[in-house]
């Protein structure tokens, strides 16, 4: 019996980064660690935190994709890969700085833009509220 492979596709939002046939296995990172989806894995829907995706196939071996936070959804032997950015590459080394570097400083500046902007909001509402009393 042959052994069935899986077809990747990695999407950011205005396009296609990767998308590979014959993938036999892939690793990827949540927020509560690494796991590894085989192709007779059941289906399954993870929350991906900025890290490596790894991925194996016969033609490519071993390959790595450093992703920001997005999504993983595996049905039967597709697996979809929705992330903002991605950078791909053979050095683990430079991959794991371009998320440190990248991913993990765009989180601080969107935490402190939504601060900033509920701050706003707040503000609004109250002094809409004041108004509506007046």
């Amino acid at each position: 019996m042959p052994l069935e492979l899986m077809t990747l596709k990695v999407l950011m939002p205005f396009r296609i980064f990767a998308e590979k046939t014959g993938v036999s296995r892939v690793v990827a990172e949540t927020r509560d660690g690494s796991f590894g989806i085989l192709p007779h894995r059941l289906d399954c829907v993870a929350a991906l935190a900025p890290g490596i995706l790894s991925y194996e196939t016969e033609a490519e071996g071993q390959a790595y994709v450093a992703v920001d936070e997005g999504m993983l959804v595996k049905t039967g032997l597709e697996m979809i890969v929705s992330v903002r950015n991605a950078i791909g590459g053979t050095d683990l080394g430079r991959l794991r700085e371009a998320v440190e570097r990248e991913f993990l400083t765009l989180d601080d500046e969107e935490r402190s833009v939504r601060s900033v902007m509920a701050r706003m909001e707040s503000g609004f509402i109250r002094r809409f509220a004041e108004f509506y009393h007046e």
